[in-house]
């Protein structure tokens, strides 16, 4: 696969080759390089690109544009986090179970405390 087979909005997998403090180089499958910015690292505030992926590592990306000239792909890893969210988001559904009330009901803490510390204190004094 040459750069030209690969198109911006492709999900890629890439190995990381290199950090530097604004973002993290990457090997393309067809050997071209690419560049995931730090800005495209994550949704949430990246004070270390460490942080969020090592040299070495495989990681699925993807890919934002590409340089006619050099052949570069911009990449984000953001991008795709987005995407996993929302679709994992759509396939889970939370069934919230009801509140069941106790056999000594819904009596508050402040009520109820005293009573439980008192009893704690007599069961030490028993052992």
């Amino acid at each position: 696969m040459d750069y030209q087979q690969i198109h911006a909005g492709d999900i890629i997998s890439v190995t990381i080759t290199g950090i530097q403090p604004y973002g993290a180089f990457a090997l393309l499958n067809d050997h071209s390089s690419g560049l995931i910015h730090i800005s495209e690292i994550s949704d949430r505030f990246v004070a270390d690109v460490n942080n969020f992926v090592t040299v070495g590592e495989t990681v699925h990306v993807k890919v934002l544009d590409i340089d006619k000239d050099t052949g570069q792909a911009k990449l984000s890893l953001k991008a795709l986090n987005r995407y996993n969210k929302r679709r994992f988001k759509r396939h889970i559904s939370f069934k919230r179970a009801p509140i069941k009330e106790t056999p000594k009901g819904f009596q508050s803490l402040e009520t109820i405390l005293p009573q439980w510390i008192e009893r704690g204190i007599n069961k030490e004094e028993d052992i």
